[in-house]
């Protein structure tokens, strides 16, 4: 065998088994991150961090701020902006979707693709709020909150993995 032939045949096998492990390291560290997403879902005891908020009319808000909703075993806080119209509200605009309440009727189920879709209702002194919560296998995540008194209203966020 030539010299040229044997670097030129090393280099391909170089390259090859170097694409082959990062090709399996890349497969490990997803299927990694969807455990911990779908741990942390089933604890309940998780947070999405939101960055956009998408009314029902109008346009999607890019937020700057670092917004939130977080799962505590039995209850919720919700800090979470508002845009949209009010049907009935308190004297001087009221506290929004700013609250920490319990919640009832927590159900998770799980699609084919290792979704989370999360339900729960939420009562305080201002309004019931219907939560809806996607979380995808990748950690991102899609909230939908439907009011009594304001329009309903949707967020793009991603799971808080820190934790």
């Amino acid at each position: 065998m030539k010299p040229v032939n044997f670097i030129l045949a090393f280099a391909v096998f170089m390259f090859l088994g170097t694409a082959i492990l990062f090709a399996q390291n890349k497969q490990d560290k997803k299927e990694q991150k969807q455990r911990a997403v779908k741990e942390l879902v089933l604890s309940q005891k998780y947070k999405v961090e939101v960055s956009q908020a998408i009314p029902t009319t109008g346009k999607t808000v890019f937020l700057t701020s670092p917004y939130s909703l977080e799962v505590r075993n039995d209850s919720v806080v919700s800090y979470l902006p508002y845009y949209g119209r009010a049907y009935s509200i308190p004297y001087g605009g009221g506290d929004g979707l700013n609250f920490k309440a319990p919640f009832t009727g927590y159900k998770i189920e799980w699609d084919k693709k290792g979704t989370a879709k999360v339900r729960f209702s939420v009562r305080n002194s201002e309004d019931k709020y219907d939560f809806s919560i996607d979380v995808f296998a990748n950690g991102s995540s899609s909230i939908y909150v439907n009011m009594q008194n304001r329009q309903s209203i949707r967020f793009q966020g991603e799971l808080d993995l820190k934790k």
